[in-house]
């Protein structure tokens, strides 16, 4: 996504730009690490792990957007934005734009299905959005 499309999704109000927040970027990204800490708990179901760690995912790729000066309501969004923003491969951010298709069919329809496979994939995915969220460093301030 180039800086056009960028503003092209501005302009559409899918994406608004923001001044970048170092507090809310902070507050996120601990968040996401409680989650992911939430995931490994002995014993939790894999729905569990899965809900958990597709939060983190979540809360990690709006951070990613909020440090780079934008915000977006929608989820779809927020996670394609990681592949021009954060240089995040397309089969990564398209598996948790999937992620979020399941999410919404377990929170509006009451089924979650879900493999260990895709799992594991989520998991290993979430964490290699951590380590790059972590080294953005500190908000640019305008």
């Amino acid at each position: 996504m180039s800086i056009e499309q960028l503003d092209n999704l501005v302009k559409t109000k899918n994406l608004k730009q923001e001044v970048a927040d170092q507090r809310q970027f902070d507050g996120m990204v601990e968040s996401a690490r409680n989650r992911i800490a939430d995931q490994q708990v002995k014993g939790l179901s894999q729905e569990g792990q899965f809900l958990a760690t597709y939060g983190a995912a979540h809360l990690l790729a709006l951070a990613a957007l909020r440090w780079h000066g934008y915000r977006s309501d929608s989820r779809y969004i927020v996670f394609q934005c990681l592949q021009h923003r954060i240089g995040f491969e397309t089969h990564k951010w398209r598996l948790l734009a999937k992620c979020h298709d399941i999410r919404n069919q377990a929170e509006y329809e009451g089924t979650l299905s879900i493999t260990h496979q895709l799992l594991e994939e989520l998991i290993q995915i979430t964490n290699d959005l951590i380590d790059i969220i972590e080294a953005l460093g500190p908000v640019k301030q305008v």
